[in-house]
């Protein structure tokens, strides 16, 4: 048996997924590459073709991956104005708690490798129509509001970098005191209120009884 076809069956894939996101977290999106990822695992770069095709499948599994603790939560049990907040608080979350998360999920959502923000997109959805939305509004609202996550948690991550790098200035810090702004979250929470105010509003505009 050749040597590249030896190390095709030694590698298994979430052992892989799992390998490229420490290169993320350790050094960051730009170093997480095919040939990185093979040199890590001390193999030929080609061993890896084989469970993805390109660098691309490689970065949306890596993303599934960072996604993942959102797999399983939800909460279809309260109503819907807190089921978005708590579903944007959990991608938040799950993109913060990696380097370059929301860069790494925003390329591989642009790109149609996550599979698990399409799951995302349909709660937020099926909440939206829950408010009284159509089914293309209410998929529209969705998608609005992924758009705002992963940019308000790119600025974030971005400005969190330059401050631990000591190259902003106290005025510039993502954590200035600046009109009493110095919650991250409070803010982010402040975005997602206006969303849903404006779904809710949408919702009345639309309504027959409204």
């Amino acid at each position: 048996m050749s040597r590249l076809r030896e190390e095709r069956r030694a590698l298994n894939r979430h052992d892989l997924v799992r390998r490229a996101t420490a290169i993320l977290d350790d050094y960051g999106i730009a170093d997480l590459t095919m040939r990185r990822l093979a040199r890590e695992l001390d193999i030929a770069p080609s061993a890896l073709y084989w469970h993805f095709a390109n660098k691309q499948q490689l970065l949306g599994a890596v993303a599934d991956h960072v996604l993942a603790p959102l797999a399983e939560s939800d909460r279809r049990d309260v109503p819907w104005q807190e089921r978005i907040d708590f579903l944007c608080s959990a991608l938040r979350d799950a993109l913060l708690s990696h380097k370059d998360g929301a860069e790494l999920v925003s390329a591989s959502f642009a790109s149609g490798q996550t599979s698990l923000m399409i799951t995302v997109l349909d709660r937020l959805a099926e909440a939206a129509v829950t408010a009284g939305l159509g089914a293309v509004p209410a998929a529209l609202a969705a998608r609005s509001i992924v758009y705002y996550v992963l940019g308000y948690v790119a600025d974030e991550q971005s400005r969190l970098q330059w401050d631990s790098a000591g190259a902003l200035q106290d005025g510039q810090s993502f954590l200035a005191d600046d009109a009493g702004l110095t919650d991250p979250t409070a803010q982010f929470g402040f975005g997602t209120r206006l969303l849903v105010d404006g779904i809710d509003q949408l919702a009345r505009q639309s309504s027959p009884i409204g």
